[in-house]
C-alpha cells in the first residue's frame, strides 16, 4: 500500500502544478505596500494562487517527507543512498516547499526577493514525475537504455550538429543569389539575415519538424532546404536501430525477471537435540538400528522408573 499511496500522491502533485499555471487558479489581487521613507503607498497587481492548491501540495510535501526520512533512517548504505540520483532529485523537490513557507511571514525586501526566486524555480516538482521510476517496470527500461545508448546518443548529436552549421551556412548565402543590389542585406525577400537564424531553421527542418515560420523563397534557398531535410532524415535514421536494440533487450530480462520464481524463506528444522522426546521419535522409528535408539530405550526406562518412584512417595 506505501507503493499505492506514494504514485497516489506522485499524480496528485502534479496534478497540483499544472493547474497553479491556470488563469482560473490565479486570480489578480490589489497588492498595498507603503514606502517608509516617503510614507507613500504603492499599489501593485499581483497574481495569487488559491489556498486549497497550497494545502493540497503541503499535504503531498509531507508525504514526500516522511518517505524521504525513512528511506534515509532505514537504508543501510547512507553514502550509496546520498549519491543516488532519485534521491537528490527527491531532495532538491521538497526543500524549495519548505523555504517559500519560512519566508512567506517576512516583509523585508531580500526576504521577497529571494521568494520571488523561489517561486520561480517551482519547476523542480515537475522533476517528481522521475520517482514513478521505482514503480514502473517500463520507466526503468528506459533508464537502461539512455545509459546504455550514450554513445549513439552523441553521435547523433554531432552529426546533428555538423548539419546544421553546414546547411544554415548554405541557406544563408543560397538565399542572397539574385538579390536586390538596392537590398544588400535582402531583408525584403528573406528571413535569413545571418547565419545565426538560420541554425534555428536547420535543426527544424533536418529533425522534420517543419514549423513554417522560416522558409526559403528562392528556387538555391529551396534546393539547400530539400538536401537539409534529406539528410536529416538519413542522420536521424542511422543510430536508431542501435536504441531499439538496446531497448528490446532490457525490456526482455526485465520480462525474464518477473517470471522468475519468487524466493520464499522456508523454515528449516533443527535438528533434535540428544535425549530430547523428538530426538527419539527420530531414532525409533528409523529403519537401521543405532546406538541412538539404544541411547533411546534407556532413557525411556529411566523415565519410566522415575514415574513410578514418584507415585510411591505420593501414595
Amino acid at each position: 500500500w506505501v507503493a499505492f499511496a506514494s504514485l497516489f500522491f506522485i499524480l496528485v502533485s502534479i496534478t497540483t502544478f499544472c493547474l497553479e499555471t491556470h488563469e482560473a487558479f490565479n486570480p489578480i489581487i490589489n497588492r498595498t505596500s507603503v514606502n517608509p521613507v516617503d510614507n507613500s503607498t504603492r499599489f501593485q497587481l499581483e497574481t495569487e494562487t488559491v489556498v486549497y492548491l497550497t494545502y493540497i501540495e503541503g499535504v503531498c510535501v509531507v508525504w514526500f517527507t516522511f518517505e524521504f526520512l525513512m528511506r534515509v533512517t532505514f537504508c543501510p548504505d547512507k553514502k550509496k543512498f546520498i549519491k543516488n540520483t532519485l534521491n537528490i532529485i527527491d531532495f532538491v523537490a521538497i526543500l524549495p516547499f519548505y523555504l517559500e513557507v519560512g519566508l512567506s511571514g517576512l516583509s523585508s525586501s531580500e526576504a521577497k526577493d529571494v521568494l520571488g526566486f523561489l517561486r520561480v524555480v517551482r519547476f523542480v516538482r515537475i522533476l517528481r514525475i522521475f520517482k514513478l521510476t521505482r514503480h514502473f517496470v517500463g520507466l526503468r527500461v528506459l533508464g537502461h537504455t539512455l545509459r546504455a545508448s550514450t554513445n549513439e546518443f552523441l553521435l547523433l548529436i554531432i552529426f546533428l550538429a555538423l548539419g546544421v552549421l553546414i546547411f544554415a551556412t548554405m541557406i544563408y548565402y543560397a538565399e542572397r543569389i539574385g538579390a536586390n543590389p538596392n537590398d544588400p542585406r535582402a531583408s525584403e525577400h528573406t528571413h535569413f539575415k545571418n547565419i545565426p537564424i538560420g541554425f534555428w531553421w536547420a535543426v527544424v527542418t533536418m529533425t522534420t519538424l517543419g514549423y513554417g515560420d522560416m522558409y526559403p523563397q528562392t528556387w538555391s534557398g529551396m534546393l539547400v532546404g530539400a538536401l537539409c531535410a534529406l539528410a536529416g532524415v538519413l542522420t536521424i535514421a542511422m543510430p536508431v536501430p542501435v536504441i531499439v536494440n538496446n531497448f528490446g533487450m532490457y525490456y526482455s530480462l526485465a520480462m525474464a525477471k518477473q517470471k522468475l520464481p519468487k524466493k520464499k524463506n522456508k523454515h528449516i528444522p533443527r535438528a533434535p537435540q540428544l535425549g530430547s522426546p523428538n530426538y527419539c521419535k527420530s531414532a525409533m522409528n528409523s529403519p537401521h538400528h543405532s546406538p541412538q535408539s539404544d541411547h533411546c530405550a534407556l532413557a525411556a526406562q529411566e523415565e519410566i522408573l522415575e514415574m513410578n518412584r514418584a507415585g510411591r512417595r505420593l501414595v
